[in-house]
């Protein structure tokens, strides 16, 4: 096990200070409870540009975002931040299914590569400590995703 730096240490409490900031984490709250879609299309219909919702969703992507490329640079420790990180987790698994269409509208192989490279070593990291949970996990949200298109669905 790696010994982080005290300069990551802060760096990881800083990151953690920013998911604080009330606009963001206003955000965050609404991309849990809400964001599920399977296209760019279905995207912009049910969250127009312009829409509080659509700005939401931008926040958390591109905070993630940014987090995921430092995580990318080596410059926080990988155990630290794996160990005390999940939501990034789940942002890139709800932007999965989008990114092949959004990588092919944009013409760039890099849409969400970020996020996409840090969450492969996270599940790898997960995986060799825990095996089946990435699976689990998965399993898990599919539910939630059901449960709450179930409830959507009757109002």
């Amino acid at each position: 096990m790696s010994q982080p730096t005290h300069e990551q240490v802060n760096l990881m409490l800083k990151l953690y200070e920013l998911r604080r900031e009330p606009r963001l984490r206003q955000a965050r709250a609404w991309f849990f409870e809400n964001f599920n879609v399977t296209s760019p299309d279905e995207l912009l219909k049910k969250y127009p540009q312009g829409s509080e919702e659509n700005t939401s969703i931008r926040m958390v992507i591109s905070y993630w975002d940014m987090v995921a490329s430092i995580a990318n640079r080596g410059l926080m420790d990988e155990e630290l931040f794996f160990e005390t990180t999940g939501e990034i987790w789940v942002v890139w698994e709800r932007l999965r299914a989008l990114a092949p269409a959004w990588r092919t509208a944009f013409k760039s192989p890099y849409v969400f590569a970020n996020l996409e490279e840090t969450c492969k070593r996270m599940d790898a990291w997960r995986e060799k400590r825990a095996p089946g949970s990435t699976a689990a996990m998965r399993q898990m949200m599919e539910q939630m995703a059901r449960a709450t298109a179930k409830t959507a669905a009757a109002e």
